[in-house]
């Protein structure tokens, strides 16, 4: 319930026939020094903002309750900079570093040895390179919200306009979604592997699906409050595994030749599937973070850029690379160890942890519990991230019918995410390894595209101005760009893109050269294509300028 604001001093607003200004006077001259005057002016004043009229509340009960409760009330809508307060900038190194110290990292760098054939050595090699490459786009562009307040997909309405952003954007709910199958897939793998004759893997992804449900609903605050602390337990359970199990890891296949050219790009083009796309998602959860720099430190607004840019830079590299290379070791590893094998065929990564864990008898399955749980932070942040996409589907027209009659919210949306979420896991969880292989492959290509897009569009024709992005026509389809350039450099750029895919249904001429160089196309190529085109786009529509 919200209140008229405090009167000032000399204010003419009145209650009946009394105002503020003869109050004060009157409890001023009733009092017989100074510090008992002060006090008895504020209790009447006090005492005259309580009386006066409240202004009514027309949300539903239900509604005011789960606000009350601490759920975020804004979806979509810009953050003016005045609402930009938090200087809890490491609260963006604890989201990433949480969302990616789980399980997922694990089964995916056992790709690289028990799938692609590397050596660890190779394979560690690899994953270190690409993971210090593909992680720079999306940390620069994790700036742009707290510099903004603006979604990452609204920020991409001032390249691919209002409507077009739509081809992106599916784009991007249908990968943040398949990320949270593969993270569902672990966590419900590894509750069953604890009994697999009472807790099935579609009853373990149930379970872990609605436990991130409940974390995704409250919203921004809770979401950071969670990754902030959860990493802990996560982090001492995977210490725990590892010590436990890994007086196997040595036993590394000898036969492993030396990587060839096309093996290191299939696992280059893993590697940026896995990160590139956060650049969809990167900006959402800097928008209440404050731009302004500390006026007690020397280095001003660079400095807080750069605070940005590295805390998410460390926080989706410092945990990936490690468990990725642990995924590898246990990959390249287990077809010296059967039960391990045998494991993994029957619940997967759960299989292999619960095996890895058994010296620590009952210990062990509670840790195993806790790996299982780790994976929520990751899914909490993809649901919250995709009903925000889910919201921009609404047409503009809809949006203030929506938020300020029937209220709209971003938690209906994660309930549909969720509905969608679990018979899609359940389903993909029968073919666990083509699924994850045949995901990470694919994503990479459009999150090259989009994140040349928005960088070269900030750093070439915004000159790194966020003061561009003009929150006065952030949902004006007509005063926004167009799209065209951005869509056509996309599009042109498969071109090259389609020859360098090798995917396990269509390997394209270049690949069966020298492997999968679909990302390294789709990002070269599309920023390459989008400066000339971008330059036509304002030639011709001069009026969409909105950097100006």
């Amino acid at each position: 319930m919200s209140t008229n604001p405090l009167p000032t001093e000399g204010a003419e607003q009145r209650n009946g026939d009394i105002t503020l200004q003869e109050i004060e006077s009157t409890a001023g001259a009733d009092q017989g020094n100074e510090q008992s005057d002060q006090s008895h002016v504020r209790q009447a004043r006090d005492s005259y903002i309580e009386s006066l009229p409240k202004k009514q509340d027309t949300s539903p009960k239900w509604y005011q309750r789960l606000i009350d409760a601490g759920v975020e009330e804004n979806g979509i809508q810009p953050i003016p900079v005045e609402g930009r307060t938090s200087t809890q900038y490491n609260q963006l190194f604890t989201v990433f570093f949480t969302c990616l110290l789980c399980l997922l990292p694990v089964p995916t760098g056992m790709l690289a040895t028990l799938q692609f054939g590397l050596s660890l050595r190779d394979a560690s090699l690899v994953i270190i390179f690409f993971a210090m490459i593909t992680c720079l786009p999306p940390a620069f562009m994790g700036i742009g919200g707290m510099e903004t307040g603006m979604r990452q997909f609204v920020q991409a309405r001032y390249s691919f306009g209002l409507y077009l952003v739509v081809i992106p954007l599916l784009l991007n709910a249908a990968t943040v979604t398949g990320f949270s199958l593969m993270s569902a897939i672990a966590g419900g793998q590894t509750l069953s592997a604890l009994k697999p004759s009472h807790i099935s893997v579609n009853v373990g992804i149930v379970i872990t699906c609605l436990v991130a449900f409940a974390v995704s609903l409250l919203g921004f605050n809770f979401v950071h409050f969670w990754q902030r602390w959860t990493w802990i337990p996560n982090l001492v359970s995977l210490v725990v595994a590892v010590a436990c199990g890994g007086r196997y890891l040595h036993l590394q296949s000898p036969t492993a030749e030396p990587a060839t050219v096309a093996q290191v790009f299939n696992l280059g083009s893993l590697a940026a599937g896995y990160f590139l796309t956060f650049g969809g998602t990167v900006g959402d959860y800097s928008i209440y973070h404050n731009p302004k720099p500390n006026p007690f430190r020397t280095s001003g607004r660079f400095g807080v850029r750069a605070r940005i840019f590295t805390y998410i830079y460390l926080g989706m590299l410092l945990p990936s690379v490690p468990l990725l290379i642990l995924g590898a070791a246990i990959g390249g590893a287990m077809p010296q160890v059967p039960a391990w094998q045998t494991a993994y065929a029957s619940t997967g990564i759960g299989g292999v942890m619960l095996e890895m864990l058994r010296p620590a008898g009952g210990f062990g399955k509670v840790v195993l519990v806790v790996l299982a749980l780790s994976v929520i932070g990751n899914i909490a942040i993809s649901m919250y991230s995709i009903s925000l996409n889910l919201e921009m589907l609404l047409p503009p027209s809809l949006l203030p019918f929506c938020f300020k009659k029937v209220r709209a919210h971003r938690f209906l949306f994660i309930l549909v995410t969720m509905a969608i979420m679990i018979p899609l896991a359940i389903r993909a969880a029968a073919q666990w390894e083509t699924s994850l292989v045949n995901f990470l492959s694919m994503i990479g290509y459009w999150a090259g595209c989009f994140d040349a897009v928005l960088i070269v569009e900030l750093v070439v024709f915004r000159n790194m101005d966020f003061a561009t992005f003009d929150h006065e026509i952030w949902n004006v389809g007509r005063k926004l760009p167009p799209g065209l350039a951005a869509i056509g450099a996309s599009l042109l750029s498969w071109a090259l893109v389609v020859p360098g895919i090798a995917q396990s249904w269509y390997v394209g001429p270049i690949a069966s050269i020298i492997g999968n160089i679909g990302f390294e196309a789709a990002f070269i190529v599309t920023g390459s294509l989008y400066l000339p085109l971008r330059w036509l786009e304002l030639e011709i529509r001069g009026s969409d300028r909105t950097y100006e």
